[in-house]
Order: structure tokens, then C-alpha cells, then sequence
């Protein structure tokens, strides 16, 4: 088996496609690799691409959100740009079928609302919803009004801010009066008075504060692993790969660093993987890219049923 081959396989497209969170990654991954490095790849990874891509396409009328819908529709401006015409062919029939199933099921979800379907209790949501990651969490805020409240529950968020940035031993929160948090991650964060209500702490918000202030590394979702030497899905900054996981749980993440979609396609190349130089710096239009989007995760989103869908 090719080292490419064998590097794109560790990237785990198939395996990652259900976790609808990672689905635009994946998109996007796909069109950079189809656009920059196809021509260069042998033949049996051009396969696989290809019936990753293919698969990308069959999932898309699943989907729920314009980000998702966006992601699909720059795969296929690569696919129709980058590859050869029968395999061409393939994919824009894929991607024209997909998007006739996507507008039909987001009538279909749209008479649902207006028919007033049933929804599950709130307190049913919210534990739900405690079984998920951050972006996991943040995707289901997207599905509706319902769910928007429910992901935004305190308590969830509270889980959220210790899993990623640390528990109370490390990240101290001290309430002066009721008006200024102080909130210590790598430097004290000053929070006003309207993220507290008497002793109760306004979690979202102070989630929120302290994500900006560490964007470039939590925006990302792919990672450079020291311990596993491979490229790996992160989960809240953090090797998604379990036997990792457990080996550094008293550890800190440096050996964890974020890398770039761009990044990606040299690694599938680089048989030296000269990326890892240079993985600081790289990442920042990516980060810059994520800084654009992030202020609109914390609002009610816009759906991708209800705007206008790209045109095949």
C-alpha cells in the first residue's frame, strides 16, 4: 500500500461522515485534495477519493445547515473542475440528484413546523445534549428554536468551559460582589456584572469570553498528534484517538498542534511531512477563516432549508 494512500486513510473520512458536525470538514478537505493533489496521486487513492466524494454527495440531503450546504457545493466545483470527464460525470449527477432530495426534505421539514410536530421536552433536550461535544453542541443549536434553547442550557455549557479549558484546581473563578468575574485560563479574563446574576454565573457567556481569547487553537478541527504521528480529528483540542486519549490524561496537549486544511493535502503528499515546521504559523488563515464564523454561533442560526440553495 502507498505511503499516500495509507496517510489519507488515517485521516478516517469514512468513518467520520455520521458525526454530522465534521461533514463541511470533510467537504472542504475533499475539494482541496481533488483540486491540489489529485492529478499527483496514484490510482487507487484517485478511487477512493472519488467514492468518498460520491459518498459526501449522498449524505448532503441530510443535512440541515447553509455551512453544510456551502461545504457540498465547493466539493463539487473542484470534482467538476479537477477531475477527469467520466469520473466528472459521476459526481455532478451525484451532487444534482442530492440537491433535488435536499430542497424536497427541507419542504417536508418546513411543513412539519407549520403543522406543529411534536417536540421532545426541554429537560429531555438538555440531557440529551450533555452527551455532546462542543461542536457537536453547537451543531444542534442550528436545528431549531427548540434545540437553540435547549443547547444554550447553563449547565451544558459549564461542563463545556471545564472539559476544554480545565477544572476549578487549574482555572480559578473568583465572584467580586456582583459585578466582575475574573476568569484564569493562561491570563485573567475581566467579565462584567451582566454575566452574573447574585452567585449564579452566566456560563455561555463566560465560555464564549474565554473561547475568543484562544481561538486560533480551538477553532480547529484537525490536529497534528506527537503521541499517535499522524494527522487526527481533535475533540475539544484534544487526540480524538481513545488509546491517546487515555495515555496523556494527566498531560497537557503541546504535542497536540492544530494544522490547516491546506496543511492536510501536503501531508497526504510529503513523505517527510515538512508541514510539521510550520504548523503555527500556516493554520492562521484558517483560524482567521473560523474568527469570521464564530460570532454567529453564539445567535440563533439561519437554517439551510431556508435560504437560497446554490445552483448545480
Amino acid at each position: 500500500m502507498s505511503k499516500p494512500l495509507e496517510r489519507y486513510q488515517t485521516l478516517g473520512f469514512a468513518d467520520s461522515f455520521p458525526r454530522m458536525h465534521r461533514y463541511p470538514i470533510i467537504c472542504k478537505e475533499l475539494s482541496l485534495i481533488i483540486r491540489y493533489a489529485y492529478s499527483k496521486l496514484p490510482k487507487n487513492l484517485q478511487a477512493l477519493i472519488l467514492q468518498d466524494t460520491l459518498t459526501a454527495f449522498r449524505l448532503l440531503p441530510g443535512m440541515q445547515t447553509r455551512t453544510a450546504v456551502s461545504a457540498a457545493h465547493l466539493l463539487f466545483q473542484s470534482a467538476d473542475a479537477a477531475l477527469p470527464k467520466q469520473k466528472k460525470n459521476l459526481a455532478v449527477t451525484e451532487f444534482k440528484h442530492a440537491m433535488v432530495a435536499h430542497r424536497r426534505r427541507c419542504k417536508a421539514r418546513q411543513e412539519e413546523k407549520v403543522s406543529g410536530s411534536a417536540q421532545l421536552p426541554q429537560d429531555v433536550l438538555v440531557h440529551v445534549f450533555s452527551f455532546l461535544d462542543m461542536p457537536s453542541l453547537i451543531s444542534v443549536a442550528q436545528v431549531s428554536w427548540s434545540w437553540n434553547l435547549a443547547a444554550s442550557d447553563d449547565q451544558l455549557w459549564h461542563a463545556q468551559y471545564v472539559s476544554i479549558f480545565g477544572n476549578a484546581h487549574n482555572n480559578r473563578l473568583e465572584i467580586s460582589g456582583k459585578k466582575r468575574l475574573e476568569v484564569g485560563v493562561k491570563k485573567n479574563v475581566s467579565l462584567q456584572k451582566d454575566m452574573v446574576t447574585g452567585s449564579s454565573i452566566h456560563w455561555k457567556e463566560v465560555f464564549r469570553r474565554t473561547y475568543r481569547g484562544s481561538l486560533k487553537k480551538l477553532t480547529s478541527s484537525r490536529g497534528y498528534c506527537g503521541n499517535c504521528t499522524t494527522i487526527v480529528w481533535l475533540e475539544n483540542m484534544k487526540c480524538s484517538n481513545e488509546h491517546c486519549r487515555l495515555s496523556s490524561e494527566n498531560h497537557d496537549n503541546q504535542r497536540v498542534k492544530p494544522v490547516s486544511s491546506h496543511q492536510v493535502v501536503e501531508y497526504i503528499l510529503d513523505d517527510s511531512i515538512t508541514i510539521l515546521s510550520s504548523l503555527d504559523s500556516d493554520s492562521d488563515s484558517d483560524a482567521e477563516e473560523a474568527s469570521g464564523s464564530m460570532s454567529r454561533l453564539w445567535a440563533y442560526p439561519k437554517l439551510g432549508c431556508s435560504s437560497q440553495q446554490p445552483s448545480a
